[in-house]
Parts: C-alpha cells; structure tokens; sequence
C-alpha cells in the first residue's frame, strides 16, 4: 500500500464522475425528447421503429400500461434467446461448430441477459458461436439497459408531474435510450478499445508461436464491441471466461481505465439526468455524493484488505515483507486497479472483472458481497441504481418524519403509507431472494455437490453467488461448479426476482407519485441536498444491508478472516 494506489483509486473514481455529468446533461435531453447532435442521422431511424411498430409517440402509459410492456418486452426476449441458444448448433455463424446449450444453461442464460445480470455459468469461448454472442447476447446488452434506463425516465417524470397520470411511453423511453445513448458511446469506445489492441473479429482464431517454437491457437471473437457495451450496459458478461482479467478483452492499463470507467460513468450521469428531469439539481447532487462516498470506501477497504492483511501462504514460505496479495490478480493492473474495479462493479451491477474475486483475502470478498447486498445503487445499473437509490431516499424522508412527527416530503411529493408499502416490497425482494435461496443451498445434497470448499468458505461461495444473481450483477466468487440443473434453476428464478419483483413495485411507486400534487417547501420540509440529508441516506443503507445480512456475513467472510489471522500467527 502507498499513496499511488490510493491516487489511482480517487483519480478513477473523479474521472468515472466527470465523465458522467455531461453524458447525465445530454440524456436529460434524450428522456425529454429535445434536440441532440444525432438528429439527422437516427430522427429517421427512430421514426421508423414507431412506424413499423405502430407506436404513438405521443401517447402516454399509465403505470399499469407501462409495466405491462416492460414484462411483455422482456418475455419475448427471453423466448427469443432461449430460442437461439437453444439451436445454436444448426445456425449460421459458428466457426467453431458449437452444439445448442443444455435446456438449464440455456434458461440460465437467457434469464441472466435479459434482467442485465450477465451471470455466466459457462466458458464463452468454449461455448457461445459468434451469432449467439451478437444477436442474442449483445442485443440484450443494449435492451436490457436500455429498458433499466427507460425505467428510471418514467420515475424522473413522476417526481416533475403534477397530479399527473402518464409516466410516458416505455416504447419511446426504450427506443430513445439505445438509439441516442447506448448506441453512440459503444460505437466511440468499441473504436477506441480496438485502436488500444483490442479484437474485433469473425474468424474463429488465429495460431502464434510461442517463445518454445510451439504453436498456440488463440480463439477470436468481436470482442470490441461486445466489450464496449458490457461496460455502458453495465451487462459485465464478457466473451472469455476470465472477463476482463483476459489480455484480448482487456490488454494494457489504458484499456482497463477506459473500461472501469465506462463501468459507472453512465450510471452515474443518470442521477443527472434525473436531478434535471425531476426539477431537483441540488437533490440529484446529494445522491451521487451519498453514491461516490459509499463506493470510495468500498474500494479502500477493499485495497486495505489486499494489502495490510498477512496472507497465510506468503508467511509459510517465510516472506513476511509481501506488499500485495496478488493472487488472482493481473500484474499488469496491480492491487489498486483491481480493488477500484471490484468496487465499482460490485457497487454497480455489473459484475465484470479484472481479477477474480475468490483470490481475494476474506474481507476483500466480503466487502465486495456487501456492496451488492446494499442493493446495487452505488450507483448501481444503468436506470436501476437511480430508481433503487430513489427508494432509498424514500425511506430516509420517512425515517425522519417519524422523528418529528411529520408527513414527509420528498422532491415536493408528500411520502405516505402507500408509496412507503411500495418501497418495502422493492427492498424485501433482496434478503428473499439471497438468504431464501441460500438457507436451502446450505443444506442441499444436490446444491451442496457444487461447492469446491466447506465451511465458512464454502457459505461465502453460496451467499456471494446468490448476492450477484438476485443483485443483477453477475460476477462469480469461484470455487462454485454453477453449470448444474439446480444452480442454473434457483439462480436464474433468483435473477428474474431481483430484476422484475423490484422493478414492478418502482415503477407503481412512480404512478403513485406522479399522481400527487406538487407542493411547495414549507418550514417543516427537510432538505434533501443537505450533508445531513446525505449522511442520513448513508445511514439507512447501512442499516438496512447491516441488520438483513450481517448475521450471514459473520458466519462466512468475517469467520474466514479470523482463521486467515490465526494462521499466519
């Protein structure tokens, strides 16, 4: 540890936000529906979709009417998918002559792109054709965020209504966001990852010649842009096994920035977005500051713990003087890189990586776990981090009010039972979902047969991968076989709960708060750009993650940190 790690760490983090706030500008015009750069070129593009669609730009949804659209999209793309991965061994484009997927994996799969997550129960080297990697996998990339961004348009607009009954068109929202969002910084940022090395191609490889005189055949994809949008997604599903730790899909230090970068920037700018849309700057303001300082602290204790804790094996061999654990990690990034990245994706959802998580000392782990647990909002998806966020705020202003014996307000809405009903509901799936799920892994025959470890270690893998899987993450912790009927079964019902058991209720909270008048401040109004307002909110994450998990987090990472210690005694 010294303080040009910390420096990368904070230098990472102010460019992922400096990054984001222009993009958060520009796509307040984009929910808005106002003038952009892109006009002349996708106007018609857009145009056309409607057309053959026949959607009426014009047209509102109620939140019943955009919920429905948003299950009824996300179905079809499943069946799609499923469809294609399913047949993949009769269709075109599979240079490598890969077979169809197991029914399991293939609903594993398919679930797992559709609700952003990228969980991957399979090498995608070994396994996905080409044709399955572009218009099935990528696709989903760009929709899925798309949709999470739609989403979060709708709730921005509810808090800017006034008795209002239309959270607009999911169709236009959807549309708007991959044509005018994803789609441009992909296309820069694909650009510029194969300008830094980074392959984009059709053949199914190529053979190099190793420093012995053998040959190596090293297999290629398009990796570029499958990479570009998996970061601006915040998908995190990478074509080789090892993610963005491998040196196609992530070669030099600055291809690793870019990425890291492009992880939480559009995330970010969504808080932005929102602050504008919702006539709310200063408010926007405190959440991304409540966002930055939570995940700044992730990544310090995470590099805290790859640095200051003795590593058991490192002492057995006599070297008490180790500057790093670097098990598992890449030495072209270092400790510092890879505890930023494990913090910004685990605080996202997006679950790439740029070194394997179960190489981490306990704590390492466990911090990482947490962060997911916390609900994925910092800053979370792209579109859900914000509305997830949202609900958080929510359940501050009502906290407070109860202290004082007030209705609370936020952003000009009055917070009563209803909309405080439809946030619990949004933030209960959570604890369901990974302690649920867990509790019966634990003691599974079936379940407990995929497990490389026992003991605490080995609840550490159960918990972690059912944190990423309900959290739409999507990283793995290692050590877990998860390409069986159960784990691909229970994690991907664990998908699709995280996904659409939260984002329902988000979205009826928003039809809720559209429908309310839009009241003034008063005396009485707490405000929600403050540092108290900012230190509350951190608070009621904290304690909402602390009291629902903290008595499995002891029982897994935290048990396995003392043994670590008394081991290198």
């Amino acid at each position: 540890m010294d303080w040009r790690g910390w420096a990368e760490i904070v230098f990472t983090i102010a460019v992922t936000v400096a990054v984001g706030w222009p993009l958060g500008i520009y796509m307040a015009r984009v929910w808005a529906g106002e003038k952009t750069p892109f006009d002349l070129v996708l106007k018609p593009v857009e145009a056309g979709f409607y057309a053959a669609l026949g959607i009426d730009r014009n047209k509102g949804q109620n939140w019943l009417g955009y919920a429905g659209a948003v299950l009824a999209f996300s179905a079809a793309g499943f069946v799609l998918l499923y469809g294609l991965l399913r047949l993949q061994g009769l269709l075109p484009l599979n240079p490598q002559g890969f077979d169809g997927l197991s029914p399991h994996l293939a609903f594993n799969t398919a679930v797992s792109f559709v609700t952003n997550t990228n969980w991957q129960s399979y090498g995608g080297e070994t396994t996905m054709s080409s044709l399955s990697q572009m218009l099935g996998l990528t696709v989903q990339n760009f929709v899925s965020a798309g949709a999470g961004l739609a989403i979060a348009a709708a709730v921005a607009r509810a808090f800017a209504a006034d008795r209002g009954e239309s959270l607009g068109s999911f169709w236009v929202d959807l549309t708007r966001s991959v044509l005018y969002v994803l789609l441009p910084v992909s296309i820069v940022t694909a650009l510029a990852l194969v300008a830094a090395g980074v392959p984009q191609s059709l053949l199914a490889n190529v053979t190099a010649k190793t420093l012995e005189g053998a040959d190596q055949i090293i297999a290629l994809f398009p990796v570029a842009s499958q990479e570009a949008i998996k970061q601006w997604g915040t998908n995190g599903g990478g074509l080789f096994n090892v993610n963005s730790a491998h040196p196609l899909e992530n070669p030099t230090p600055l291809t690793n920035l870019i990425e890291v970068v492009s992880l939480n920037a559009l995330a970010f700018g969504t808080v932005i977005a929102f602050g504008r849309v919702a006539g709310a700057r200063k408010e926007a303001r405190a959440l991304l500051a409540a966002m930055v300082i939570l995940v700044g602290f992730g990544a310090a204790a995470i590099y805290s713990s790859e640095t200051l804790t003795p590593q058991p094996a490192m002492i057995a061999a006599g070297i008490t003087d180790a500057p790093a654990n670097m098990e598992g990690k890449e030495v072209r990034f270092g400790a510092a890189a890879s505890s930023i990245w494990a913090a910004q994706t685990t605080g996202a959802s997006n679950g790439s990586v740029n070194a394997m998580h179960g190489s981490f000392m306990p704590l390492g782990g466990g911090v990482a776990m947490f962060l997911m647990q916390l609900g994925e909002i910092l800053p979370g998806g792209v579109g859900s981090g914000l509305y997830g966020m949202v609900v958080m705020a929510l359940l501050a202003v009502f906290v407070a009010g109860l202290m004082v014996g007030r209705t609370p307000e936020y952003l000009g809405k009055k917070v009563e039972s209803r909309e405080i009903k439809f946030a619990m509901l949004a933030v209960l799936i959570l604890p369901l979902a990974i302690l649920g799920f867990s509790a019966i892994a634990a003691v599974l025959p079936v379940a407990l047969e995929g497990l490389l470890n026992k003991g605490p270690r080995g609840l550490t893998e159960i918990l972690y991968a059912y944190s990423s899987a309900a959290g739409n993450n999507g990283s793995a912790f290692a050590g877990l076989t998860a390409n069986a009927p159960w784990w691909n079964t229970t994690l991907g019902i664990a998908m699709l709960l995280g996904r659409f058991a939260y984002m329902i209720p988000v979205i009826a909270l928003a039809g809720a708060i559209a429908a309310k008048p839009k009241l003034k401040p008063t005396a009485g109004t707490l405000p929600s750009d403050s540092p108290l307002f900012v230190g509350l909110l951190i608070g009621i994450i904290l304690i909402l993650g602390g009291l629902q998990f903290f008595p499995a987090l002891a029982l897994g990472p935290i048990v396995e940190h003392f043994q670590v210690l008394a081991a290198s005694r």
